[in-house]
């Protein structure tokens, strides 16, 4: 399953684990994502959205 908001469509960034002798390696952030039953064109239905989403408001539950 994507790591990834079914409304803004935030996914997980990329970036390096850097050690104290600056050896590189490739790690993810993922996104902060939780089940929401959420009330879509009149209908409720399950959708993973990310925390951002739920404190802003986008998402009406129900």
């Amino acid at each position: 399953m994507a790591a990834k908001c079914d409304l803004c469509g935030k996914g997980p960034q990329f970036g390096n684990n850097v050690s104290h002798a600056n050896n590189t390696t490739r790690r993810r952030w993922n996104v902060n994502l939780h089940p929401v039953k959420a009330t879509i064109a009149g209908a409720s239905k399950r959708i993973r959205v990310c925390s951002g989403c739920i404190k802003t408001g986008k998402v009406v539950k129900g």
